[in-house]
């Protein structure tokens, strides 16, 4: 029976993958992930659940659109003035448009699309009327008295108060995005009508004034009360606990008292936002904390690109900034999605000559993921070709509305180049960590997470971390899941030696027993011994864990691969100079591997390429690969003496498109069959010596003497071979086109009839790519 994929089932019925598996799996289809595979039966059952849904969905929108209230619309209306004569805000009508895919501005004429839109949306119905009223009620209300009666004047819409009455919007600043539309007009609506009876918060924009309830309740969503016990995750171990039984109390225990340190308020002090810069590479990210930090960090960096992470502290207008710099290439994703669960706030980076990229989108849905607010930075704005509202346009349809078409999302235009509009991007943020009143105790135990880790040939295990709770001091002993030490020093951003860091906070550190992983949580522990014991048990845990996920083969499938050929690998050697970028490299070439070539990297780690690496490779067959490291000289004569091949590069582009065009090196060529032409036979002659000769007649295409042919008869093929002669008249000749006839005989066959059909062909190999 044929099988599909999820994913692909997925793309066919316009899913994501991850909803696609919460259907599959609600349905009790067994499957591990959107890489499964389900039967033909189990992928209709669930196109005709999902179908069924969506029309019994689109029924109940339907009589509900039946019992809404019927209006009389004045052709020539904007959407702005449809909204306000039904007590709604220009914006709210915008927000439904851009949910439901119109990217139209409140001042755009409404159409009936745009009303059907307006309509489901508000709970209500429009309809075209006469121009000589602008909107009129059609559903009479119930009687009003005389003095509620409204005085006869050209009003946009005629309602009665008491069904009717007066609303005051509500618009609440939303970092997550974007709502279907019958979810976002639910929220509008709810915001819009069921709370009428007292004042609300109208809150727009950060300088914009801010109203606040004068009930004590009714607050923003703490969002700083969430932040740390979000980001500080990991307790203070006790050394004679298993590593489970750690692991559950650290989860039980470490809520409660995040919760406890909150609700009392004691100790909690206003602390830096962690601000994340993220986008597509080569937009301009690092070139605007240049000018930010007044530094020079591109002109560093290979290519012109990030390659590291890297976090600084800003003074500006008396306030402190906390700036995380994430590299902009996709085989950086992870590293970047490590400094979105730190950080505070997010500025996408978009240039306006180039627009919305692969990485931009990458960028935009790991904002999401965290829960942070996004402002946008259009940047190169001084450029000729630069086209500011076309990025906006192109960021709208992934839910990033600028606030000036209605929508959430600031959107400032900079020059990062010449600095211009930087200062007004600064005071956007300083305004909008102001409003999530970021607050930290620097009084409870150390914690953080860590941001970068390498390996220096001076200073030993080196790790980047950041402050996000409690004071870190020189001495401390940190344990993270893959490392631990005491520390000897700590530098900040200016390169200064320090002996206490306060929360959002960056800082290096020394003294560490090796490299950790970047984006651990390390928490303070009181010994060393309580330190080793719990490396230990976290140690054999992790083995424990590797060798459980260890895949062993069954007979059927080790008998499989001993009849088959065997798959070709590309073996290779990585090392590099830092942490993250060994995990950013090594999750980039597992996603090239193949069915057809796989890749089997079979020893990676940080550091200089030594001659343990190449004996390794020698032994495997495999290749080298070095980014931004060098062999030293053993190993240079070790690969020389053993025929190894070692590559080196300084920039990600390059290695990736060398080891693409190895992969496809390694694939046999595709052999597919072109169809040269038909011929019929139409006559048989009979020559001495010779045998039979079938005249035909070329009824399609052409007949080629070196060419493949078999014969037809009755719609089967009967014979499958080639041709002995070929023949125009009495000349032999290399091919025949249509409609000429010919003369033609056949390897070691002569029992062909008239009649029969033959087929010309040949094989064509056809080099494999790997898209």
């Amino acid at each position: 029976m044929s099988k599909i994929r999820v994913y692909d089932l997925a793309k066919t019925l316009d899913k994501s993958n991850a909803e696609m598996v919460d259907i599959v799996k609600g349905m009790g289809i067994d499957i591990k992930s959107h890489m499964s595979s389900i039967s033909a039966d189990d992928a209709m059952r669930v196109e005709k659940d999902i179908k069924d849904k969506a029309a019994r969905r689109e029924k109940e929108k339907s009589e509900a659109a039946a019992s809404f209230p019927e209006f009389v619309v004045a052709k020539g209306s904007s959407v702005a003035e449809v909204a306000k004569a039904i007590g709604e805000s220009p914006g709210n009508a915008a927000k439904l448009l851009m949910a439901s895919g119109m990217m139209l501005p409140a001042t755009v004429t409404a159409d009936e699309k745009i009303l059907d839109v307006l309509g489901r949306g508000f709970s209500k119905k429009f309809v075209f009327g006469t121009p000589s009223a602008a909107v009129h009620a059609v559903t009479p209300p119930a009687a009003p008295t005389p003095k509620e009666k409204p005085a006869p004047q050209p009003e946009l819409i005629k309602t009665a108060p008491e069904i009717f009455p007066a609303k005051e919007t509500k618009i609440v600043p939303q970092t997550k995005s974007e709502a279907p539309e019958l979810k976002m007009a639910q929220e509008i609506k709810k915001e819009a009508v069921i709370k009428p009876a007292h004042k609300t918060e109208q809150v727009t924009h950060p300088k914009q004034e801010i109203k606040r309830e004068a009930k004590p309740e009714v607050k923003p969503e703490t969002k700083p009360a969430a932040e740390p016990e979000k980001a500080v995750k990991p307790t203070k171990p006790e050394p004679q606990k298993t590593e489970q039984k750690k692991h559950e109390d650290s989860n039980a225990t470490k809520p409660k008292k995040q919760k406890k340190i909150i609700a009392k308020g004691s100790g909690l002090v206003p602390r830096p936002p962690i601000i994340t810069v993220m986008g597509h590479v080569d937009h301009g990210k690092t070139t605007l904390l240049d000018y930010i930090r007044h530094t020079r960090v591109t002109e560093k960096e290979a290519g012109g690109i990030t390659q590291h992470i890297g976090a600084s502290r800003v003074e500006y207008d008396g306030h402190t900034l906390v700036f995380l710099d994430t590299p902009g290439h996709e085989a950086f994703t992870s590293m970047r999605a490590r400094g979105a669960q730190v950080t505070d706030i997010a500025i996408l980076v978009v240039a306006a000559d180039d627009g919305i990229k692969p990485q931009t989108i990458e960028a935009i849905n790991h904002g999401k993921a965290a829960g942070v607010p996004i402002i946008v930075a259009i940047n190169k704005i001084d450029k000729p070709d630069a086209k500011p509202d076309r990025v906006r346009q192109q960021l709208s349809d992934y839910g990033l509305v600028p606030e000036e078409w209605g929508g959430d999302t600031i959107m400032v235009e900079v020059a990062a180049k010449t600095g211009e509009n930087v200062d007004q991007l600064l005071e956007m943020i300083i305004l909008l960590s102001e409003m999530l009143e970021l607050k930290a105790d620097p009084a409870v135990k150390p914690e953080g997470t860590v941001i970068e880790a390498n390996l220096d040939k001076g200073k030993g295990p080196v790790a980047t971390v950041i402050v996000q709770q409690g004071t870190l001091r020189k001495g401390n002993i940190i344990l993270t899941e893959s490392s631990w030490g005491k520390i000897r020093a700590m530098i900040d951003d200016s390169g200064r030696f320090i002996d206490a860091a306060g929360p959002s906070t960056p800082v290096e550190i020394l003294g560490l027993e090796n490299v950790p992983q970047p984006g651990d949580i390390f928490a303070t522990i009181g010994t060393e011994r309580d330190a080793r014991d719990m490396m230990s048990e976290y140690d054999a845990a992790r083995r424990e864990q590797e060798q459980s996920k260890t895949k062993r083969l069954t007979l059927e499938e080790l008998y499989e691969k001993m009849q088959s050929d065997e798959v070709p690998q590309l073996r290779l050697v990585l090392k590099t100079d830092v942490q993250g970028s060994l995990e950013a490299f090594h999750s980039s070439l597992m996603k090239m591997s193949v069915d057809a070539v796989t890749i089997n990297i079979v020893h990676e780690g940080v550091g200089r390429i030594s001659e343990s690496d190449v004996m390794l490779a020698s032994a495997s067959n495999a290749i080298i690969i070095g980014f931004n490291v060098r062999p030293d000289n053993n190993a240079r004569k070790t690969a020389d003496a053993e025929g190894v091949q070692i590559r080196l590069y300084q920039v990600i582009y390059d290695m990736l498109d060398d080891v693409k065009a190895a992969m496809e090196g390694m694939l046999e060529p595709e052999l597919r069959e072109n169809t040269l032409g038909l011929a019929e036979i139409r006559e048989i002659f009979r020559v001495p010596k010779i045998g039979n000769i079938a005249g035909c007649r070329i009824t399609e295409g052409l007949l080629r003497r070196n060419a493949k042919v078999r014969l037809i008869r009755d719609g089967v093929v009967f014979w499958n071979g080639e041709l002995s002669s070929l023949k125009h008249f009495k000349d032999d000749v290399r091919e025949v086109k249509s409609p000429n006839e010919c003369g033609l005989s056949f390897e070691r066959f002569q029992d062909f009839r008239v009649g029969d059909v033959i087929e010309a062909y040949e094989i064509l190999k056809e080099k494999k790519s790997l898209e």
